[in-house]
């Protein structure tokens, strides 16, 4: 994503070789970047932020538990746990999403 790219000049680590071109550097993963003379042009990106969310529709929950699974139980087990609407799993997984 373009914000992974946005680092200050002194915090980027290399991803490149002399020479490569910008095509060459995005193909490989990486940022490209020649505005700052004197620091790697080709660049690795900033980590991917992600944050555990349950989701809230209903229809999106993917079973974790059991039938009669205690809210207690499932979140012992690192699971999202609510107990409606009926005919949808009570404890479901999370899901990852980017920040």
């Amino acid at each position: 994503a373009r914000c992974q790219c946005k680092l200050a000049p002194r915090e980027r680590r290399n991803c490149g070789y002399p020479g490569i071109t910008a095509a060459e550097c995005r193909k490989a993963g990486c940022c490209f970047n020649a505005s700052v003379p004197g620091v790697p042009w080709c660049f690795a990106p900033k980590a991917k932020k992600v944050r555990k969310v349950c989701p809230n529709e209903p229809h999106a929950r993917i079973n974790c538990g059991f039938p009669s699974i205690t809210a207690k139980e499932c979140e012992r087990k690192g699971c999202c746990f609510r107990a409606h609407p009926a005919g949808v799993p009570w404890c479901f997984y999370h899901r990852m999403v980017e920040e």
